[in-house]
């Protein structure tokens, strides 16, 4: 060839990359071209690592492209990733070195047709739910009469005003403990966190409210952050969540031991009027009292069957006793003479019979004799024997008569009585002006006390 003076190129030099050489290139390529692009697809295949890192994929019906969103940008997202969601992902597109695969690095979640905090929400409130945080059988009732109650709200504006003066209107001096937070923006869920710990962890009031005015979704998103969620339920004390206007709601409400229309309605509720624990206290002296007069009524009706009749009741037993043992010995008595007739009738028909027999005068007049003898010397013992159990008897009723309290009172003395049946043993007992009641032998009289004088 050189012959014919011609000048021919040698073959160009190959060159020859490392697949890293070429991976990393491709990236360069993507990272300059794809830094920061918005891409519209459906999710898929939806994973959360143990790292907090959310692995997907955003797909339409051409074609598909692998993502990821690190934990530190999935702590912001609104709404997180989950499958079937239509979403506008923004990101960088890079590779990934170790499989060769180019990728989506997420860092911000949008839906398309719905907003993307309506969305959050909806996840949030679904999450807290299946963890019980709603559940009733969790929540506390509010103290029935809070002496002292916390408020975690903005110290500007008229919700604190109003809240101030609702609860001084319905109990005046009550103790109120105002802990100020930003309730908008940013750091407002991180003031409202701090607020309920406090709370919590000194235990310094007996119930708190958490609230402010009404506003936007955007204005009341502090109350819907899962931190703000899980402080309530954690704080030790019950808390009132009292967010924006009747229609709004928001995950406080549904976590919070109870849930109150608006701020005011939250002051309305937390502490009853003054004068209805006023009235409940002055009904309950009045049952206390109504108790009392029952007891000193039963007291005093004890006393009298102490005091007069139980005394009474063992004397008529004692001399039951002795009457029925009286009786008893009468009856004995009469069964023993009526024996010793029959038999000295018997002895008598036997020797008339002899008599007859014999026809002997003369022994039949002695024994005459020999039994109007023995008559003589019965009679005066079966009197005698009759007399005794008598006289025993007598003197019995003359005892009875002498302990009995109606024979006191026959002898001039009385039983002095209060109104309510105590019966009075000392003048302390009574004052000038006392109704008293003067049980005599015969009869009553009521008097009153002109003057007492205890020695």
């Amino acid at each position: 060839m050189t012959q014919l003076g011609l000048d021919f190129a040698t073959a160009p030099e190959r060159r020859v990359f490392t697949v890293g050489e070429v991976t990393a290139s491709v990236r360069d390529l993507l990272e300059g071209e794809f830094f920061d692009v918005w891409i519209a697809g459906e999710i898929s295949n939806t994973r959360k690592a143990p790292s907090g890192h959310f692995y997907f994929t955003l797909k339409d019906k051409d074609a598909q492209i692998k993502c990821v969103c690190f934990r530190q940008n999935a702590l912001y997202l609104k709404m997180k990733p989950a499958d079937g969601l239509a979403v506008l992902a923004r990101g960088h597109i890079s590779v990934y070195e170790a499989r060769g695969e180019y990728q989506l690095y997420v860092e911000h979640l949008e839906p398309q047709g719905v907003g993307a905090l309506q969305l959050a929400f909806e996840q949030l409130k679904r999450k807290l739910a299946v963890e019980g945080l709603f559940d009733d059988d969790r929540k506390r009732p509010l103290p029935y009469f809070p002496r002292r109650i916390g408020i975690v709200t903005s110290p500007q504006g008229a919700v604190i005003a109003d809240m101030l003066r609702i609860i001084e209107r319905r109990f005046p001096g009550l103790h109120l403990m105002l802990y100020p937070v930003r309730v908008q923006g940013d750091a407002a869920a991180g003031d409202i966190c701090r607020a309920l710990a406090y709370f919590s962890g000194t235990q310094s009031v007996d119930v708190v409210i958490v609230g402010r005015g009404g506003g936007s979704l955007e204005d009341l998103w502090p109350f819907n952050e899962e931190s703000v969620a899980r402080s309530i339920a954690e704080c030790e004390v019950p808390v009132i969540s009292a967010v924006g206007h009747q229609t709004d709601f928001t995950i406080a409400d549904f976590v919070a031991d109870y849930r109150a229309a608006t701020p005011s309605a939250a002051a309305e509720i937390v502490i009853r009027r003054k004068s209805e624990f006023t009235e409940m206290v002055a009904a309950s002296q009045d049952r206390l009292a109504q108790a009392l007069r029952y007891k000193l009524a039963m007291c005093g009706r004890r006393l009298v069957e102490v005091s007069v009749e139980r005394p009474a009741a063992i004397l008529r037993r004692k001399l039951g006793g002795f009457s029925q043992r009286q009786d008893e010995a009468d009856f004995q008595l009469r069964h023993n003479m009526s024996q010793r007739f029959r038999r000295v009738e018997n002895r008598l028909q036997r020797a008339s019979q002899s008599l007859v027999a014999l026809d002997l005068r003369l022994h039949l007049a002695r024994q005459r004799s020999t039994l109007e003898g023995l008559t003589q010397r019965l009679e005066p013992a079966m009197t005698l024997r009759l007399e005794r159990p008598r006289s025993r008897l007598e003197s019995l009723d003359r005892q009875r008569a002498q302990l009995s309290p109606l024979a006191v009172l026959e002898r001039g003395y009385s039983i002095i009585q209060t109104a309510s049946g105590i019966v009075v043993r000392a003048a302390g007992q009574v004052s000038a002006g006392d109704a008293l009641n003067v049980r005599l032998h015969q009869g009553t009289l009521d008097v009153h006390v002109d003057n007492t004088e205890p020695n």
